[in-house]
């Protein structure tokens, strides 16, 4: 993937070409953003190529050919896998390659719960485990096969377990000579700090609105209002915009939740009865995977938040649009005011925290609408 091929962010493009054009590669690199994955693949190919301008003047036609395939033997991945149907011990990247390979052509900026779709493992939480530390170990000690540089690329990073984490710091530390580390996250809090301070950090930001509607036009075809809709509800993120434009985005279940769930929790005080609605809501959630319950909980702090921007006589700055016609944001959001959004969210939170370390979800939910039940009713 070219530099050319990447929707916007040309400040940062500009900066990486120059940091190669000056000598001035990091060794171990931490790319901090979300749908970073082609930007990451640009700057391989970048220096694998030893391409010389964002168009790929004078660089090697073999080594792109090689690399738009992702089959160029100096150009590694790392990604959370876990085990599924066919790999039934010690799953590593390796195993899933060929699903890879298709599933970054198809769409470099596809999310991570797509990718475990992608192998049968999204009622599972991928991890990049030990075993996979011992195969970057192993790849990293042979020669570059063309000679030049071998670039590694750690896909959500955060997904490292402990031992992994630990197993890895030698090799970010003193890598073996022209060896590119590129690690990717979305947050990169989640990680150690021994590996963040081994690593030179990049933010990227978020797409404007406008690459993103050009990158649907040109890409899918969209008509230019349609796109720059679609852009503006997605927040940034393409991949968003794209599942918009597909109607392939969870929102819409998501929505029925929230729905049923706000509206039970706001009449659960002092009936029993609603109580009982809010317990098999929770059972519900706790049944679904937790890839969805935490993109769920990510949906439902986008939700109140929109809901205080309303509040506030913000509406420029509300882009959820809401589905179901018997529900309107705009007499839901006094409900969500400066004395109780903090907390609300901070519950939210908090409970996508402890779904992201295996905690109990019917009780977590369950707990998580008893808070929700006496924040509704706090006065501002």
């Amino acid at each position: 993937m070219l530099f050319s091929e990447v929707l916007g962010l040309d400040h940062i493009k500009n900066h990486l070409i120059t940091s190669v054009q000056n000598g001035r590669v990091p060794h171990a690199q931490l790319f901090v953003g979300y749908g970073v994955l082609p930007i990451a693949i640009a700057y391989a190919q970048y220096l694998l190529c030893e391409n010389s301008g964002a168009e790929n003047n004078g660089g090697s036609v073999d080594c792109n050919l090689k690399i738009n395939k992702l089959s160029h033997p100096d150009l590694h991945f790392v990604y959370p896998v876990a085990s599924n149907d066919q790999i039934k011990k010690h799953p590593v990247s390796s195993h899933f390659l060929e699903e890879w390979r298709a599933f970054v052509l198809e769409n470099p900026y596809a999310d991570i719960f797509e990718w475990y779709q992608k192998i049968g493992i999204e009622k599972k939480q991928g991890l990049i485990s030990v075993y996979e530390a011992q195969d970057m170990l192993k790849t990293l000690s042979l020669k570059a096969y063309e000679g030049g540089y071998k670039v590694m690329i750690v896909w959500m990073a955060d997904k490292m377990n402990l031992e992994c984490s630990n197993k890895i710091l030698k090799l970010l530390e003193e890598p073996p000579d022209k060896t590119v580390f590129i690690l990717i996250t979305e947050d990169d809090e989640q990680l150690l700090s021994t590996i963040t301070s081994r690593c030179q950090i990049l933010r990227i930001p978020l797409l404007s609105e406008e690459a993103i509607a050009q990158g649907l036009m040109q890409r899918e075809g969209a008509s230019y209002d349609i796109s720059k809709g679609f852009a503006r509800q997605a927040s940034g993120e393409y991949n968003k915009a794209l599942q918009f434009l597909k109607n392939q985005s969870e929102d819409a279940s998501f929505e029925k939740w929230m729905i049923v769930w706000v509206r039970a929790a706001f009449r659960a005080k002092g009936n029993k009865a609603v109580v009982q609605e809010l317990l098999l809501w929770s059972e519900h959630i706790a049944s679904m995977g937790r890839e969805v319950q935490k993109k769920f909980l990510d949906y439902c702090v986008s939700f109140f938040r929109q809901a205080m921007l309303l509040n506030y006589q913000s509406p420029s700055l509300v882009y959820l649009k809401i589905l179901d016609s018997n529900f309107a944001l705009e007499k839901f959001a006094p409900f969500i005011h400066g004395g109780n959004v903090l907390e609300i969210i901070d519950a939210v939170e908090t409970a996508n925290y402890h779904i992201e370390r295996n905690g109990n979800a019917k009780i977590i939910f369950t707990d998580l609408s008893f808070q929700l039940t006496r924040l509704l009713h706090k006065k501002e």
